[in-house]
C-alpha cells in the first residue's frame, strides 16, 4: 500500500462514475483508506461494480437535476468529490444531439456535481478531483465530443479551483491515458491498434485503474494540500513522446 492506512477514515466521499472502470477504481482505494464512500453511476449492482463494506452503489443518471436532487437531500457531509462519469460515442459524436449528449455528461455534469456538493463540501475544506483525459491536450477526429469535453474538464477544473478557494476548498483534476476499463475494450482487443498505442507508451503498457485511483487518492490527501487547480497526466507518459 502507497498510502498510510485509514488515512481517509472518518471522511464521505462520492463517486460519480463510480460503478465501472477509473471511478470504480477510484471508490474501491478510497475505502480501502477509511472513507465511507458512495459510488453512483449506471448498473451499480452490474459486475464491473467496486465491492466494499464500505461502499454503497446507487444508480444515477448525471443528465437528470431532479436525480441530484435525490442524491443530495439529506446528505450532511462529503468531504471528497469525484467527478468520473464519461462516455465516449466515436464517430457518431458528429451527430449534434450526440455531441451535446456526451458533453452533457462528461463536462456539465461536473458543474451539477460541483454546484449541488460545494456547501457541504466548505464545511471541512474539502476537495473535488475531476477526471479528464489525454485528449484533453489533443484533438480526436474519432471522438470530437469526448476531446471536447475533456479539453473543457481542465479549464472547468481550473475557474472552479479559483471559485472554490475562498472556501480552502480545492479542485484538481487527473488527465488518464490508455487505461484497461470496459471503455477502452474495443482497442485492447483490436492487436494492431493495441500495439500502436504501446510503441508510443514510454512505460511500455496498459495503465490499470489502480494507477488513476492512486493519483486522485494523492489529490485528496493532506500531501497535496497546497495543490489546487492542477490536471495531472497518468498515461505512463504517452504525453511525452
Amino acid at each position: 500500500m502507497s498510502f498510510a492506512p485509514r488515512l481517509f477514515e472518518g471522511l464521505s466521499a462520492l463517486v460519480v462514475g463510480g460503478t465501472s472502470g477509473i471511478g470504480a477504481g477510484a471508490a474501491l482505494l478510497l475505502a480501502e483508506l477509511g472513507a465511507r464512500v458512495q459510488a453512483v453511476g449506471l448498473m451499480p449492482q452490474g459486475p464491473h461494480a467496486p465491492q466494499h463494506h464500505r461502499i454503497v452503489c446507487s444508480e444515477l443518471d448525471v443528465r437528470a437535476p431532479q436525480a441530484w436532487d435525490r442524491l443530495f437531500a439529506g446528505m450532511t457531509q462529503l468531504d471528497i468529490l469525484i467527478n468520473a462519469a464519461g462516455v465516449s460515442r466515436d464517430h457518431a459524436e458528429y451527430r449534434l444531439e450526440v455531441f451535446e449528449d456526451v458533453l452533457n455528461i462528461n463536462l456539465t455534469a461536473i458543474m451539477r456535481a460541483y454546484q449541488a456538493a460545494l456547501p457541504l463540501l466548505r464545511r471541512h475544506q474539502g476537495c473535488v478531483v475531476n477526471v479528464a483525459s489525454m485528449f484533453s491536450t489533443f484533438g480526436s477526429a474519432d471522438r470530437p465530443a469526448y476531446a471536447a469535453s475533456k479539453g473543457g474538464v481542465v479549464q472547468l477544473t481550473k475557474s472552479l479551483a479559483q471559485a472554490a478557494a475562498v472556501d480552502q476548498v480545492r479542485v484538481n483534476a487527473v488527465a488518464p491515458g490508455w487505461i484497461r476499463t470496459p471503455l477502452a475494450a474495443g482497442l485492447m482487443n483490436d492487436p494492431v491498434a493495441s500495439a500502436a498505442v504501446m510503441a508510443r507508451t514510454p512505460l511500455g503498457r496498459w495503465g490499470e485503474p489502480i494507477d488513476v485511483a492512486k493519483a486522485i487518492a494523492f489529490l485528496c490527501s493532506p500531501a497535496s494540500a497546497y495543490i489546487t487547480g492542477v490536471t495531472l497526466p497518468v498515461d505512463g507518459g504517452y504525453l511525452t513522446v
